[in-house]
């Protein structure tokens, strides 16, 4: 949802764009080939139109088409004569044409027609699409292009609708780019741009080309970002382009400002608070992410991951006991997941190996294997790695001459003991 609020937010600042001057369609077409007379009745005109169109005579159809509409299309608009006349003129443009004269009329003419229609549709998506297309005229179909009256209808048809195609928001960031050599400010709205399409579609790597390449390294967009951010100090949107461009930089510490400020402003958006605890454990800040995981885990404690991310910075302070107790939280959460089992397993893993090498400390190993094999059994993303340690352990668990000696018969249940394993207060069963 928020991704879309992001969208949508830059979307409708871009109506607020001054409007370039529109060009006035003045040529050959439009003076000396409407062959329809004033005085002919328009419904005739409709008639001749509609049966030149459905025969795909686009040459003879277009001369009633503009004569309607210049003169009066309402009583046709249910059958869309203005996408029609863009359909004949695209049409004609690039199949028939072939004078740079020709291709002119036909670009002028389905400029003036859409700007006729836009009189008179009042849907918000039918006129998006109506300025998406003279976005493409003026950008592909003149020589020299008209770049600012491209991206002019571009911005207009995104704030229109900001679920419009990528291709056209992409066509709308390439021109930003392109611009951008000269002026900052473009790139900065290239970058808007392109984050909130990529926090839209994060699997799709075109958007994060896009921004790799606004700036020759990545610093620089973090301290383009930050200045931007700087000049505006309340505006959350940039706030967080700063703080994701430094995570995505890896500059954990840059990103701390703003996510604080993001919390301060909205607490109940979880996200920023995730980013944040990322953020202190990346800077071993254990302390500082612990309280941001604890706070996430009153907000959302169904989240699985909040629990054992809290335990997996216990188990690297070395805090093995509340770690275990976080692992076994998430467990009751998700009992099918692997993962807690799996990290519990290296737990014990890691203090076996903190202690003396005796039975004690085979019994512990004995604990990790066995968690390992309850990762293994829920076949999920760590059971090929969990089968791995299962097999690495074999020789650290305890053997048949350590039962033996110790009377030990299979079935038996045998407490961990001594002091350098007193936090575990468990038990295994002899195999």
């Amino acid at each position: 949802m928020k991704k879309t609020i992001v969208l949508l937010s830059f979307a409708l600042t871009l109506l607020f764009v001054a409007p370039v001057k529109e060009l006035k369609a003045e040529n050959y077409l439009l003076k000396n080939e409407i062959a329809a007379s004033d005085s002919m009745n328009l419904m005739a005109e409709f008639s001749l139109f509609y049966e030149y169109y459905k025969n795909k005579d686009y040459k003879s159809a277009l001369p009633y088409a503009l004569d309607i509409i210049k003169r009066n299309p309402k009583p046709f608009l249910r059958y869309h004569p203005f996408s029609k006349m863009a359909d004949m003129c695209w049409f004609m443009h690039d199949s028939v044409a072939t004078s740079p004269q020709e291709k002119l009329a036909y670009a002028d003419t389905l400029i003036y027609a859409l700007n006729q229609g836009m009189k008179y549709v009042k849907d918000s998506v039918k006129l998006s699409d109506f300025h998406k297309i003279e976005g493409v005229v003026y950008e592909t179909w003149y020589t020299p292009s008209k770049v600012d009256s491209a991206i002019h209808h571009y911005e207009i048809a995104l704030a229109l609708n900001p679920n419009l195609e990528d291709y056209y928001k992409d066509r709308l960031g390439l021109l930003y780019i392109k611009l951008s050599e000269n002026d900052d400010s473009y790139k900065m709205k290239a970058l808007q741009l392109y984050s909130a399409m990529s926090e839209k579609e994060p699997s799709n790597p075109t958007w994060i080309k896009r921004i790799e390449g606004l700036a020759d390294n990545i610093d620089e967009l973090v301290d383009i970002t930050k200045k931007a951010w700087d000049l505006d100090k309340n505006n959350t949107e940039k706030a967080w382009k700063y703080a994701s461009l430094c995570i995505k930089a890896e500059e954990y510490e840059k990103a701390v400002e703003p996510l604080q400020f993001l919390i301060k402003k909205s607490p109940e958006v979880v996200n920023y608070r995730v980013e944040l605890a990322r953020a202190y454990t990346k800077l071993e800040k254990f302390h500082d992410a612990l309280k941001e995981y604890k706070e996430l885990i009153k907000l959302d404690p169904k989240n699985r991951d909040y629990y054992v991310n809290t335990a997996i910075i216990y188990k690297d302070m070395d805090q093995l006991s509340v770690a275990r107790s976080y692992l076994e939280k998430a467990m009751k959460v998700d009992p099918k997941w692997d993962y807690p089992h799996y990290v519990l397993g290296t737990i014990y893993e890691q203090a076996a190996r903190a202690c003396k090498f005796d039975f004690n400390a085979k019994l512990v190993y004995l604990l990790a294997r066995n968690e390992y094999r309850k990762a293994v059994s829920l076949k999920g993303t760590y059971a090929s790695v969990a089968a791995e340690r299962v097999a690495a352990l074999k020789d650290s668990v305890p053997q048949k001459e350590d039962y033996f000696f110790r009377k030990l018969k299979s079935g038996d249940k045998v407490k961990v003991a001594g002091q350098c394993f007193g936090w575990i207060k468990r038990s295994v069963i002899v195999p």
